[in-house]
């Protein structure tokens, strides 16, 4: 059976990172979109770009296409854009999947939800830009993102990402409707993810707790950047998601 995917990238990423996973899956016959949200793209303004700007990018997107019966899925700090669109397009979705994502509740930003050393090395970084964004240093992505790649690779891909628009880390969404909805949603988690750290910020049990009673919690090998490194074994684990 096909499936209509929408893959929503993380922070300082664009729709490209999903391209390996996009290959499998359109291989096994499922229609695949993966949108760049406002302030990711190469020639991009990214100063006013505010976290509300990325949710209605989303929601147009999908409808512009008229895309219905989708699986919207999140990566990282694309659970914030997705819990916010997934209000708007709730008709349009049969399932949400979070991978390695926070699933916010209303009045948290992502800065809220990470612990306070990384807030204060996204405001350091804010603050030392010309346009109020951000970048992972280049030792965090190596070591905690990235772990599982070579030296190489990880050359290769971080000059590649794009600064994140700062207000889009450290603004929040009103999630009421999010949580009354209680849409069908399954949390996927990289075995190795290390981009947040185990124990009170780690991302299970914390996030997948607040996804609706009786939620799947998948497992898929690599790192946080799995869609890069695993991508055959995403693309599986995203297909087990939806047809259980």
């Amino acid at each position: 059976m096909s499936t209509t995917f929408v893959l929503v990238h993380g922070a300082c990423h664009g729709g490209w990172t999903w391209r390996p996973v996009a290959e499998y899956l359109r291989a096994q016959g499922h229609r695949v979109y993966m949108p760049t949200l406002p302030g990711l793209g190469t020639e991009d303004q990214r100063a006013d770009i505010h976290l509300t700007d990325t949710v209605d990018y989303l929601v147009d997107y999908v409808e512009q296409r008229d895309l219905t019966d989708i699986v919207l899925v999140g990566h990282s700090w694309g659970g914030f854009p997705v819990s916010g669109a997934s209000i708007r397009l709730a008709t349009r979705i049969s399932r949400l999947v979070y991978w390695s994502a926070f699933v916010p509740h209303s009045g948290e930003s992502l800065i809220d939800l990470c612990p306070p050393a990384y807030g204060d090395m996204f405001r350091a970084s804010a603050a030392a830009s010309d346009d109020n964004s951000v970048m992972f240093p280049f030792e965090v992505f190596c070591a905690a993102f990235m772990q599982d790649a070579s030296p190489e690779t990880q050359r290769v891909l971080y000059p590649l990402l794009e600064r994140q628009p700062f207000h889009t880390m450290n603004e929040s969404l009103d999630l009421d409707e999010w949580e009354r909805l209680q849409l069908p949603a399954t949390y996927l988690l990289s075995k190795e993810d290390l981009a947040l750290p185990p124990g009170e910020f780690g991302w299970a049990p914390r996030f997948p707790e607040r996804l609706p009673a009786g939620s799947p919690l998948i497992y898929t090998p690599g790192s946080h950047e799995s869609q890069l490194t695993q991508p055959e074994a995403l693309a599986a684990t995203l297909v087990e998601a939806v047809t259980g």
